[in-house]
């Protein structure tokens, strides 16, 4: 009998949508499933990524064993890159998502030697006191998976991104009765996608999106622009096969498109037996009703091809009236606003635009709630953990599983950083690990305390103010203080309150007692405020003469 409890660390996709990673720890040896990025938020200003905070592996990574990846969503492997970096573990993957995290890699090449290695259902992969099988399920992506962890306290099913598609387009539905094989002997505890657990019904398949794909090009007088994800690879084979059709020629446009589309044909998941995928420089020549260009920027990233075509700022491509634009996405959480003006933009150029709530040119790869039924009846859990979700989508999943038998004192929502300790006898969180946002910036890493996040903020609402003070050795203001703002006031308007800005500068410098610059930043806060009601970003800068 187990005489220690199973540790369940979430480290991120718990409370949020993205950013999908969860330790499980027995006998302080540790396992990882999932490493995603967060998609930053409008007032996150010049991120480009946000990833988990794993300070905790760090600072146990003589103990992490391995990193199990369940499909290759950005949401679920966009954070390799960076975490690669200090922990030397295998990561096993399915073979399209190897191939994915693959080419993320080739752009971080200080990371080419790190361990990937492919994953197959039914053939059972040992790390630590873990014995992990992998398990087919149905989702926007080919290969997506499902873990089957076996455990000294026993079997932690974990369902990855699924829904019961009974005809997905990748040929290969939820193993349903090798999940039951693996659950016969009982589940321990049960970790469920909740993405969409507020809906209810069944998910519609992704053979839906497909016809209406079909349609729309066909339809099309003029030229076709798809954006979806770049790892969204069975979306790209149903273009490829409208495209064929009806007669066009499809070409790719955005770094991670290309790749992706390149790597998916060598490794046989893309097929175009048609010959309809051209360089973009053949595609030019083509006349525009036999032409379909695939693009990233489906959620609006500012500097995806799809937004700078919509800007007008595309070196290549420029809107001109007769285009057919589909974004084949929902908008992830967050990103709303910036979609919906890339769609507006799109308009204002002459577009015709189709998007989701217009066409049913998307449909998610989460289970609703019926599905979500059918997994807690298949494994009858112990223990459940609803993942994967916004707050409310976690408490939506636990109310179901309470309406199917399971025990209201065995359902535990977390959130990101909680350390639950389950036992046979039960559940209890006993500690907190530092969790939260990282974020990505160009080359730069910056944690949820770093003060860049909050100065850039200031700076965007309320501008700077520089204060020029020039001191002599003995550290006295010889001279009254220069004065330059930018985004705090208009200049026109604004020469009085420079010119009483430096007088109150020069008073609050006085003889050079103290720490000048300090005085002068604390002085020059409260008379701003006072006189504009506003908080700008005071920088005082002594020169020495």
């Amino acid at each position: 009998m187990a005489q220690h409890p199973l540790r369940v660390i979430p480290l991120g996709g718990l409370g949020e949508i993205g950013k999908n990673m969860m330790a499980l720890e027995y006998r302080r040896e540790i396992i990882v499933i999932d490493a995603g990025v967060l998609f930053p938020e409008q007032d996150m200003l010049g991120v480009d990524l946000i990833i988990p905070n794993i300070s905790y592996l760090i600072q146990n990574r003589d103990r992490v064993r391995a990193i199990f990846i369940t499909h290759g969503h950005e949401d679920h492997t966009g954070a390799l890159p960076y975490v690669l970096r200090d922990l030397k573990v295998p990561v096993y993957a399915p073979r399209l998502a190897l191939g994915l995290i693959s080419v993320k890699l080739k752009e971080h090449r200080n990371l080419r030697s790190a361990e990937l290695v492919e994953a197959q259902p039914g053939k059972e992969i040992k790390a630590g006191p873990f014995r992990v099988d992998y398990f087919r399920v149905a989702h926007s992506i080919p290969d997506a998976m499902g873990l089957a962890i076996r455990t000294p306290l026993g079997l932690v099913i974990h369902t990855g991104d699924f829904k019961i598609d009974h005809t997905p387009v990748d040929g290969h539905p939820v193993s349903l009765a090798e999940l039951a094989r693996l659950c016969k002997d009982g589940v321990f505890l049960l970790l469920s996608d909740s993405t969409y657990a507020e809906l209810p019904g069944y998910t519609p398949s992704e053979r839906v999106v497909g016809e209406v794909l079909d349609r729309a090009i066909g339809e099309a007088q003029g030229r076709v622009m798809i954006a979806t994800f770049a790892s969204l690879i069975s979306r790209v084979q149903m273009i490829i096969d409208a495209a064929f059709k009806h007669g066009r020629k499809v070409g790719t446009v955005g770094r991670s498109m290309v790749n992706n589309v390149k790597m998916a044909r060598e490794m046989g998941y893309l097929t175009d037996p048609g010959n309809v995928l051209v360089q973009m420089s053949e595609l030019r020549k083509l006349p525009s009703d036999r032409v379909v260009v695939v693009t990233t920027g489906s959620q609006g990233e500012p500097t995806s091809a799809l937004v700078r075509i919509a800007n007008g700022e595309h070196r290549e491509i420029q809107i001109v009236p007769g285009d057919t634009v589909i974004l084949s996405s929902t908008p992830i959480p967050g990103n709303e606003t910036v979609v919906s003006r890339t769609i507006d933009n799109l308009f204002r150029q002459g577009a015709e635009v189709l998007y989701d709530k217009v066409a049913l040119v998307h449909v998610h790869g989460h289970a609703s709630q019926e599905e979500l039924k059918m997994m807690l009846n298949l494994t009858r859990p112990k223990f459940f953990i609803p993942v994967h979700g916004a707050h409310r989508h976690l408490i939506a999943h636990t109310m179901l599983a309470h309406s199917l038998g399971v025990p209201q004192e065995n359902t535990f929502v977390l959130e990101d950083g909680d350390v639950l300790e389950l036992s046979d006898a039960g559940g209890e969180t006993v500690d907190q690990v530092p969790a939260g946002h990282v974020y990505i910036a160009g080359k730069h890493i910056w944690d949820m305390k770093s003060v860049v996040m909050r100065d850039r903020q200031t700076l965007s609402r309320d501008g700077i103010v520089v204060v020029m003070l020039t001191v002599d050795k003995a550290g006295r203001v010889v001279k009254r203080p220069a004065v330059v703002s930018s985004g705090f006031v208009d200049i026109s308007e604004s020469t009085d309150l420079l010119e009483r800005t430096s007088e109150a500068a020069w008073n609050a410098a006085g003889n050079g007692n103290g720490d000048i610059t300090a005085q002068v930043k604390e002085s020059l806060g409260s008379f701003l405020y006072k006189e504009t009601g506003r908080r700008p970003m005071i920088l005082p800068m002594s020169v020495e003469v």
